[in-house]
């Protein structure tokens, strides 16, 4: 949810960038963006039940507490550790910032980095904790709303978790996939789901790259570091950091920059293309 006195500057932002992407002559489509920076996020509470127990969250897309598709952010205390519980619908997870395990409340914890990526299957008894200062996750339904409930109403939906520590992902760069053009810019395939994939894209440090995308959704976080979107014109937006978001309905090219390393989740329905001047 948008902060109100900050949701004419999100208009207005959205505005500025429709209008300087039309003027790229890009392919045909819409071709508004929408970028939402940290700043302009206000939290609530991810389970309302637990109250101030509870982790905090932000809706970036969609709505959790309704039906269809959500992305959100999620902070959690230093130290926290939920009951066991289950959910009513399956989500994945990308740790933003500290250190977070998730898995059968029997597991022995295998804390995960900025970077990692797991699944949590609908009906699936476990717990999820926090270890380090300051904690965030993104978190992604495709089926809302998200509800969280006790572990005595847990079923088997036939999913299986996946826990991927960062260190474990397998990166492409040009030479071994086609979406990349450009030294040091790679990608990190996390999963597909009929036309919709998700990915992870890592960009250099002092490095300006095109993005291209001609599907009907795109969307993308920023999960580590931070990036400027370039315009034809040389105006730019603000940097936008960790948890940052900007997506496009329709057939989009924007210029990003990025002056240390970044890491960005893209969810797209057809495949984009990034090439690094």
């Amino acid at each position: 949810m948008v902060k109100s006195s900050l949701l004419s500057t999100l208009i207005i932002s959205a505005c500025f960038f429709s209008h300087a992407l039309k003027a790229q002559d890009t392919s045909s489509g819409s071709n508004e963006v929408t970028i939402i920076s940290t700043e302009q996020i206000e939290w609530g509470h991810l389970n309302p039940a637990r109250g101030d127990k509870s982790p905090r969250a932000a809706n970036l897309w969609g709505d959790r507490t309704k039906p269809g598709a959500t992305g959100m952010l999620v902070r959690f205390e230093p130290g926290f550790s939920s009951p066991p519980h289950i959910h009513n619908v399956s989500y994945r997870g990308i740790v933003i910032e500290g250190l977070l395990h998730n898995d059968d409340p029997q597991a022995k914890a295998m804390w995960m980095p900025p970077g990692s990526y797991w699944t949590q299957p609908a009906g699936e008894d476990h717990i999820t904790s926090a270890n380090a200062p300051g904690n965030m996750i993104y978190l992604e339904i495709d089926e809302g709303p998200y509800l969280v409930k006790p572990s005595a109403e847990q079923f088997d939906n036939g999913e299986r978790p996946v826990n991927l520590h960062y260190a474990n992902l397998t990166w492409l760069d040009q030479h071994t996939s086609t979406q990349l053009k450009g030294a040091d810019i790679q990608l990190a395939n996390l999963w597909q789901q009929d036309q919709l994939t998700g990915v992870l894209v890592k960009l250099p440090a002092k490095s300006k790259v095109t993005l291209s995308s001609s599907g009907t959704e795109f969307k993308a976080v920023v999960i580590q570091g931070a990036i400027t979107v370039l315009q034809a014109n040389t105006q730019k937006s603000p940097e936008l950091r960790a948890g940052s978001y900007l997506a496009a309905q329709g057939a989009v090219q924007m210029a990003l920059s990025a002056k240390a390393p970044a890491l960005l989740y893209v969810r797209t329905n057809q495949a984009f293309h990034m090439i690094r001047e």
